[in-house]
C-alpha cells in the first residue's frame, strides 16, 4: 500500500477502531456524575473532554479537509456544566468521528499536500489530518486515565496471552478472531 493511503487507512482505524470504542467501553462504567467529575477548576471532566473531541475533529477534518462550514463553539466545549449522559456524549462523539471518518475515506493520497486554512492556521492536509488524530488520542488518555481514578479498576483493554498483551476492547478487529 502506497503510504499515503496508509496513513489515511491508520487514521481512519485509530479513530473508528481503538479510540471511540475505548473510550465507549470506559464510559459505560461509570455513573453520569462520574462524567462529570473533575479534581480542580483548571481541569476538565470526561463530559467536557468528549464535547471538545467532537468540536476539534468536527473543526480540523470535516470542516478543514472535508469543506464543511466551521460552526464550532470551543468555549462552549469546556464551559458545560450540566451534566449529559453518556449515551448523550457517545453519541455526539460518534456522529462527529463517523463524519471525520467519511471525509478521511474520501480523501485522495495525492491530495495530501494540498493547504487548508484551520484555526487561522494554513497547513496541510496531512498535517490538519495528523494534528486531528494525535490530539484526539491524547485526550483519549485523559478520559481513561479519569475513568480508571472513578472506577478504581483496570479497563480490561489488553489480555495477556502467552505473554503477550493482545487488544481486547469491544470494536477491535481482531478481537474474536482466533
Amino acid at each position: 500500500m502506497e503510504t499515503g493511503a496508509a496513513f489515511l487507512a491508520q487514521s481512519r482505524e485509530y479513530l473508528t477502531g481503538h479510540y471511540l470504542p475505548k473510550i465507549g467501553a470506559a464510559i459505560g462504567r461509570l455513573a453520569e456524575a462520574d462524567l462529570w467529575w473533575r479534581p480542580n477548576d483548571a481541569s476538565n471532566s470526561i463530559g467536557n473532554l468528549m464535547l471538545h473531541l467532537a468540536g476539534n475533529i468536527r473543526q480540523w477534518i470535516v470542516s478543514g479537509v472535508g469543506g464543511a462550514p466551521d460552526e464550532r463553539d470551543r468555549a462552549a466545549e469546556f464551559a458545560r456544566r450540566e451534566p449529559m449522559s453518556g449515551d448523550e456524549l457517545l453519541a455526539i462523539l460518534t456522529e462527529a468521528v463517523l463524519d471525520a471518518e467519511a471525509v478521511i475515506a474520501r480523501t485522495d493520497p495525492a491530495d495530501l499536500n494540498d493547504r487548508r486554512a484551520v484555526q487561522g492556521r494554513t497547513l496541510t492536509v496531512l498535517q490538519a489530518i495528523y494534528h486531528a488524530v494525535e490530539h484526539f488520542g491524547m485526550h483519549t488518555g485523559q478520559i481513561l486515565y479519569i475513568a480508571k481514578l472513578r472506577s478504581g479498576a483496570d479497563l480490561g483493554f489488553y489480555a495477556m496471552v502467552g505473554g503477550i498483551p493482545r487488544p481486547s476492547w469491544p470494536g477491535h478487529p481482531t478481537v474474536g478472531s482466533a
